[in-house]
C-alpha cells in the first residue's frame, strides 16, 4: 500500500480540493474481492466509474529463435505489437484451486463488478466500466471448453480475448439499467511487465530499434501516460456513444501525438453470452463453497 499512499498524497497535492481513498484488492482471490466490495458498498452508495486494470503475466517464456527471425523481417511490428508466436506463459494454480492468470486478470474483475451492481445500476444516472485489454488478445488462443486455459500455454492472451467478451456481454445485459462497458489497448508499453519478458541488457540492445520502428507505426506507446490516452478519452466520452463491439486503442504518432482510435473486436456475441453463463456457473459454485466454509467454521 506504500505506492498506492505515495500516490494518494501526489493527486492530493496537485488537486487539494479532491478526495481520494484507498482499498486494499487482490482481484486473485475471491475473499479478497467480496471484502473490498462490501467495504465499497458500506462508503458509498453509488459508483459513476470502475477501471479494472489490474493483470499478470507470470513466468513470461520467450521463443529467441522466432523473435530473431521475426526482428529482421516484414512482420516486425505485428510482432512486437501482438507477441503473436513468441510469446507464452506457465501459469500456476491459486489458493482457490482456479488457475492464477484467468482469477486474476478476468474472473476477479467479472465477481467486483458483480457485487457492484447495485451501485453501478442506479436508477437515472448512467456508469462505465472500463476494462484494460490488450492487442495479445487473440480468439485463436480462447477457448469456451477451456475458459480457464489449463490446457494451452497463453493464458494472457486467453484471459484478455476473455475480458473483451465479457465487456460485449456486460453491455447486453446492463445498458437498459445505465451501466456501459467498454475496452481499451495501451498500446506497446514499457511497465515491470513488459521489461520482466526479457533480460535487461535484451531491452539495452533492442530498444533503440523500437524508437526507430515507432517512426512507421502508432501501436508503440512506450510510456504509461501515452498508454493512458484512450482511458482519458473515454472519460471525456458519453457512455452510451461508445461502440459496444470497439476496443479504443492508445497510439503514438511517429512524432509524438496521443490518439484514440476504435478498432472493431474479432467477437462472436453468442461466444460472449456462453463466456457469461459460465462465469455465472463458476460464481455460484464459488459462492456456494464460501457458504459451506463459513458454516464449517462456525461450528
Amino acid at each position: 500500500m506504500q505506492r498506492a499512499e505515495a500516490a494518494r498524497l501526489a493527486l492530493l497535492a496537485s488537486h487539494p480540493e479532491s478526495q481520494v481513498a484507498l482499498l486494499q484488492l487482490d482481484v486473485g482471490s475471491v475473499r479478497s474481492v467480496f471484502q473490498a466490495a462490501k467495504e465499497v458498498k458500506l462508503r458509498y452508495n453509488r459508483l459513476d466509474y470502475i477501471y479494472l486494470n489490474a493483470g499478470i503475466m507470470p513466468n513470461p517464456q520467450l521463443d529467441i529463435k522466432a523473435f530473431f527471425k521475426g526482428l529482421f523481417s516484414s512482420n516486425v511490428i505485428n510482432m512486437f505489437a501482438t507477441a503473436e508466436g513468441i510469446l507464452t506463459q506457465k501459469d500456476n494454480i491459486n489458493s482457490d484451486g482456479m488457475q492464477e492468470v484467468f482469477a486474476t486478470n478476468l474472473f476477479g474483475h467479472y465477481l467486483l463488478v458483480r457485487e457492484l451492481e447495485p451501485l453501478l445500476c442506479q436508477p437515472d444516472s448512467i456508469s462505465q466500466v472500463i476494462w484494460t485489454s490488450s492487442s495479445n488478445a487473440r480468439r485463436s488462443a480462447f477457448s469456451l471448453e477451456d475458459i480457464q486455459h489449463q490446457q494451452g500455454t497463453e493464458p494472457y492472451s486467453s484471459s484478455k480475448y476473455a475480458s473483451d467478451l465479457v465487456s460485449v456481454a456486460l453491455n447486453r445485459r446492463h445498458n437498459h439499467q445505465g451501466l456501459y462497458s467498454s475496452v481499451i489497448c495501451p498500446g506497446l508499453v514499457m511497465t515491470n511487465m513488459t521489461y520482466g519478458i526479457l533480460p535487461s541488457f535484451f531491452w539495452s540492445l533492442i530498444m533503440p530499434i523500437m524508437w526507430l520502428i515507432r517512426i512507421f507505426t502508432n501501436t508503440f506507446t512506450l510510456t504509461p501516460y501515452n498508454g493512458a490516452e484512450a482511458l482519458f478519452w473515454l472519460s471525456l466520452q458519453k457512455p452510451e456513444s461508445l461502440d459496444p463491439l470497439a476496443k479504443y486503442h492508445s497510439l503514438t504518432s511517429g512524432l509524438g501525438k496521443n490518439y484514440t482510435q476504435p478498432h472493431k473486436m474479432d467477437i462472436s456475441e453468442d461466444a460472449s453470452e456462453a463466456l457469461y453463463k459460465k462465469l455465472h456457473e463458476l460464481e455460484e459454485k464459488v459462492r456456494k463453497k464460501l457458504k459451506e466454509d463459513a458454516g464449517l467454521h462456525s461450528h
